[in-house]
């Protein structure tokens, strides 16, 4: 069973910067394994997808409401997967889970994955 543990949310003003990072452990296998997603969820609104990135780290995949401010990457030997928050909006003020999903793949849907974080928050002052 993989736990993932998210970390580096809070309360930042418009236009800066926040990094969130994810830590798993419990992982039966290497988290090079471990296709890896973030994703978000704000109150009163389902959970949205917001960018994920594959198993080796080749490749990444963004919702287009924050292509070109959030970025997403892994550092497989710290078993840490990093949210890049850039620009910050208040309407990015969510929740925001860390899920990993064996294998290749990392798909946009949220039923895809089989891990999740707890989730930390971010609110956004404007």
């Amino acid at each position: 069973q993989v736990q993932l543990v998210e970390s580096g949310g809070g309360l930042a003003q418009a236009g800066v910067s926040l990094r969130l990072s994810c830590t798993a452990s419990g992982l039966g296998r290497t988290i090079n394994s471990y296709a890896m997603g973030w994703f978000r969820q704000a109150p009163g609104k389902e959970r949205e997808f917001v960018t994920a990135i594959s198993r080796s780290g080749a490749s990444t995949t963004v919702a287009d409401s924050v292509k070109g401010r959030l970025t997403i990457s892994r550092d497989n030997a710290k078993k840490t997967v990093y949210l890049q928050m850039n620009h910050l909006k208040p309407e990015d003020k969510a929740v925001y889970y860390c899920a990993a999903r064996y294998g290749t793949l990392a798909p946009t849907t949220p039923t895809e994955y089989a891990s999740w974080g707890q989730g930390t928050q971010v609110t956004v002052s404007s």
